[in-house]
């Protein structure tokens, strides 16, 4: 790990100020991914900015019935929270399908959003990676790559990594949107849709923040109803990301919506797709994956996001 110095900000507009401040800079909150990326040396900021006392760790009420969940809020708390539990199940589902308790006690709701990918060749830095060095070239495209874990819609030419988190995809199929705020002391409202970047030919942007700029809630809208739930498919019981995961929210009527993760480089989720959950997974399968372009090694993800779907829909 390269040396670096330290610093704690007292408030989010100290934070976003001083990150535009000092070249080099990085916030750092649970540090559940960063610290492992700065072993690595995959990440080498020069400054690191505490932003865990800024206060941004409660769950309110917002005027129309929704909750606004502070950016600190770790894993552990926001799943266990009663008015998650009961108005949004399927937030408490994904969260507690991630990672490990003791990464959930630590692991915040903004660094759960930004978490980057868990690409082995994106890890791996004697191999070529567009994310860590644009221009590099992707090794997960060479002959004889493995990819059984990566991406089969949303990729590109220049990378085909898939976004880990499984609290991003109950988030998604929310409707929810993040809340940030700049260096000048200006806030912005982001739907989660547009949060995070396909890779395009620029892998190395990967959410739609700006330089400096915090993330300092996420907001949910009133309670969708009806019935809520999250399945994960991963090669082991636990602490594995998947290789599939899905989100439902499915009315009386056969309405509904669903987002998948392990699939794209961001959770996936189409209105075209919603609307074909009467339907049935076939037809919602259909229009997820009209464009995708799988390698030989992953192309079963289709299938398997397909059945996921299917036996969550026959559900009672």
């Amino acid at each position: 790990m390269k040396a670096f110095s330290y610093e704690k900000a007292g408030d989010a507009a100290e934070a976003a100020a001083r990150a535009t401040q000092v070249d080099g800079a990085k916030f750092i909150a649970g540090g559940t991914n960063l610290l492992d990326l700065m072993k690595h040396e995959i990440e080498t900021p020069m400054h690191l900015i505490d932003v865990n006392g800024t206060g941004l760790d409660s769950i309110e009420r917002t005027g129309d019935g929704g909750l606004r969940i502070g950016a600190l809020v770790s894993n552990t708390a926001l799943a266990a929270d009663q008015r998650i539990r009961r108005d949004y199940p399927v937030l408490t589902r994904a969260l507690v399908a991630g990672a490990s308790g003791q990464l959930r006690n630590k692991a915040s709701t903004a660094g759960n959003l930004l978490q980057r990918t868990r690409c082995p060749y994106f890890f791996d830095p004697a191999m070529p990676c567009n994310k860590r060095e644009p221009g590099a070239g992707c090794a997960a495209l060479h002959k004889g790559a493995v990819t059984r874990q990566l991406g089969v819609v949303g990729t590109s030419d220049h990378c085909i990594a898939t976004h880990p988190s499984d609290m991003a995809v109950a988030m998604r199929v929310l409707d929810a949107v993040v809340e940030s705020l700049d260096a000048d002391g200006n806030e912005r409202i982001i739907p989660l849709a547009d949060f995070h970047k396909l890779p395009g030919d620029t892998p190395h942007i990967e959410s739609a923040l700006a330089p400096g700029e915090i993330i300092t809630a996420v907001t949910l809208p009133p309670p969708a109803g009806g019935r809520q739930a999250y399945q994960k498919v991963r090669d082991r019981a636990s602490y594995a990301f998947a290789l599939v995961s899905v989100a439902l929210i499915l009315q009386e009527d056969g309405t509904g919506r669903v987002a998948m993760g392990g699939v794209a480089p961001k959770p996936w989720r189409m209105d075209e797709a919603d609307a074909e959950l009467p339907n049935g997974a076939s037809a919602v399968a259909a229009k997820l994956f009209d464009e995708a372009r799988p390698t030989p090694e992953n192309a079963f993800k289709i299938t398997l996001a397909e059945r996921t779907l299917a036996a969550m829909l026959a559900k009672d």
